[in-house]
């Protein structure tokens, strides 16, 4: 056998190889990159790296933090994987064997697949996503973005802030619906409205109008919106694709255990493509997240090295930087009975309980008050609603900080 393959060199891939050696693993450790590029940070694709034209991909790490523990760093695209034979082949090159697969395969892009080709439409995923966009940026003056999620939001007011126009178009009658509360779109819409971000809620897209290769314009139920450039960003689905073939199990993402094992032995899933069977919540999960990804890495880096198998169950938190606000969740709110809100100019908390549960806070400017609650949430301290109420004061009196 020969060690631990990593499908995969984003977050989690690029973490998981640094932390089996930092855990002590001396196994062969490779890490498969179908990118070619050294490992960077994805969040600024959406942000800095369209408002700014000389910005360029910042590293995880440095090339020696891998090559000084060891770590084989390959080029790669893996065409098929043999988890019985527990090989795997490459593109190009020889076969490679393992004791252990791990699948960081993260997620890809939704489509509009009923849409015409056309050559102004874009989607940010990786860095030659942006890349592409912010060269189709030059000649665009009026830029429509399909969905009022995350990158969705973090497009438009990078693109906003370059002078250009914008016109973001969700089907639901809010933005964030599917991952905030409506006090949270409420706060994050209006940081938009103040930019002149137009925000149309509550619209569906009939149809397009082409000229040429160019979509020129998208029919709504709301009307005409006329564009001179797309940007679609309406969610991801894991990259399973591969692990499928294997037959590992996959549905919507790699089936994993609590320990983030697949059925196979010796493979495991982390990060965007891991479905998990949470404990914490008795369901199973697909978190599309850096932190996320970073912690399930340093958990399977954990059990592979010392064999010792056990439960994930770092408390999910993410942040999403969209123009001059920071929007910040810890925690789950699916099935939250009970909402606490408290606001002010600039800051905003909205505290999910469930029954006596405190299950997720939100933030809008207030990172004070995320790094409280996730405190809290970690320290498993359920306070009161009327402790919430009386503010941070109160609750931090409830844990030893």
């Amino acid at each position: 056998m020969s060690g631990v393959v990593i499908i995969g060199a984003g977050h989690g891939g690029s973490q998981l190889a640094v932390s089996l050696r930092d855990e002590g693993y001396k196994g062969a450790v490779t890490l498969i990159d179908a990118d070619g590029e050294l490992p960077y940070h994805k969040p600024p694709l959406s942000k800095t790296f369209l408002k700014e034209s000389d910005a360029r991909p910042l590293p995880l790490r440095p090339a020696s933090a891998y090559d000084d523990r060891g770590i084989e760093r390959v080029v790669g695209r893996v065409t098929s994987v043999d988890a019985n034979g527990r090989r795997l082949k490459l593109e190009s090159g020889p076969s490679l064997s393992y004791e252990h697969l791990v699948f960081a395969t993260g997620s890809r892009n939704r489509r509009l697949s009923a849409w015409p080709a056309a050559g102004n439409v874009f989607s940010v995923r990786s860095l030659a996503d942006a890349h592409a966009l912010r060269i189709a940026m030059a000649e665009a003056r009026r830029v429509v973005i399909v969905g009022g999620g995350f990158i969705g939001l973090e497009v438009a007011a990078a693109i906003r802030s370059t002078g250009r126009d914008v016109v973001v178009l969700e089907t639901a009658d809010r933005v964030l619906r599917r991952v905030a509360a409506a006090d949270t779109s409420a706060a994050i819409a209006a940081v938009l409205e103040d930019m002149n971000v137009d925000l149309i809620t509550g619209a569906r897209i009939l149809d397009v109008v082409s000229k040429g290769e160019r979509i020129t314009a998208l029919e709504t139920d709301r009307g005409r919106v006329a564009c001179d450039l797309v940007v679609v960003g309406i969610g991801a689905d894991a990259d399973s694709d591969l692990a499928r073939a294997a037959a590992v199990a996959a549905d919507n993402g790699v089936l994993v255990d609590e320990a983030l094992r697949a059925a196979l032995p010796g493979v495991w899933a982390i990060g965007d493509v891991a479905n998990v069977a949470s404990p914490q919540t008795g369901t199973r999960l697909r978190i599309e997240s850096v932190q996320n990804a970073t912690d399930q890495a340093r958990h399977v880096a954990k059990s592979i090295a010392t064999s010792k198998v056990t439960p994930y169950q770092a408390v999910p938190w993410f942040w999403s930087d969209i123009g001059p606000a920071k929007l910040q969740i810890v925690g789950l709110s699916a099935g939250s009975t009970e909402r606490i809100v408290r606001g002010e100019p600039g800051r905003l908390a909205v505290y999910h309980l469930r029954g006596a549960e405190l299950v997720a806070v939100e933030t809008v400017g207030n990172p004070a008050e995320h790094i409280l609650a996730r405190r809290l949430l970690a320290a498993s301290v359920n306070p009161t609603a009327e402790q919430i109420r009386l503010g941070p004061e109160a609750l931090r009196g409830l844990i030893s900080l």
